[in-house]
């Protein structure tokens, strides 16, 4: 099996580096397993500097020319930004054949419209479309996984196999892809901006600031992981931390009168519309 990757930014260098970490087991559609090494992987970049960057850091195959990754390719991994798409795809489509799976990790693009730059009919093509987000890059990464009416099972397996070796994949029908990519892939700066604002608060109580930044990090994700491995309510887990007469419901309150959470649905909401308007 060999997996093509067109574009070696963040997130192809965050997918490779989980592929070849793990030792990744992928299925394919004759049911036969292939042990991901590097000598599966071939990639293209526009650069010399990122392709030497890349072929020094995973001892994978690299290339400048796009068509010849999507020639090698029985997975490929369609990674720059949307707006190059038409310009990329006009240049490899003769040479992705029906055999080839396809998937996206661009976000506003449509599978119709993937399909449709391709010269395709959606329902004729192996695409699936994803959206990971930049935790993949220390293996905690959550990707939304929508796969086309073309793709089959085993074509989901295998990307939720692909997705899955660096953090969390998840299938979701397509509509949901906008609202996914908020909540997962735009919410990190969101994340980011309230462990500065923590640390800052940390700060101003007379912490100094490393260690300001390595507490609210550390409370961040160990809330997180709270979250997840119990299952619980989130609401019922702040209420647990919230002692009545206490320090935690006195801040809560604060928040409260900030709008906090009107603020943050508010920005999710604000990441969909301009996904749409893509």
């Amino acid at each position: 099996m060999k997996i093509g990757f067109i574009g070696l930014g963040n997130m192809a260098t965050a997918i490779i580096g989980g592929l070849l970490r793990e030792g990744t087991t992928l299925s394919s559609e004759d049911d036969n397993a292939t042990v991901i090494t590097a000598a599966n992987i071939i990639g293209s970049a526009k650069t010399e500097a990122t392709r030497q960057k890349r072929a020094e850091q995973f001892g994978i195959a690299v290339t400048a020319s796009n068509r010849e990754v999507a020639e090698a390719a029985d997975v490929l991994v369609l990674a720059v930004k949307p707006q190059f798409f038409p310009e990329v795809i006009a240049k490899i489509r003769e040479v992705v054949n029906e055999n080839t799976l396809v998937i996206s990790i661009a976000a506003g693009l449509t599978l119709e419209r993937i399909a449709g730059l391709f010269d395709r009919d959606v329902t004729a093509m192996r695409l699936i479309r994803c959206m990971p987000n930049t935790p993949a890059l220390v293996n905690a990464g959550c990707t939304a996984v929508a796969p086309g009416p073309g793709a089959t099972a085993a074509d989901e397996t295998l990307c939720l196999q692909l997705m899955g070796s660096f953090g969390r994949a998840i299938v979701i029908p397509e509509r949901l892809m906008d609202a996914a990519s908020a909540a997962a892939g735009s919410s990190p700066a969101f994340v980011f901006m309230f462990i500065e604002a923590l640390a800052d608060g940390a700060v101003a109580a007379g912490m100094p600031r490393a260690q300001a930044y390595e507490f609210a990090a550390a409370a961040v994700a160990g809330s997180a992981q709270l979250v997840l491995e119990t299952g619980r309510h989130p609401g019922d887990l702040k209420d647990m931390v919230c002692s009545p007469g206490g320090t935690t419901i006195e801040g809560v309150k604060a928040l409260e009168e900030g709008a906090f959470r009107a603020s943050v649905m508010n920005a999710i909401v604000a990441c969909v519309e301009k996904a749409k308007a893509l």
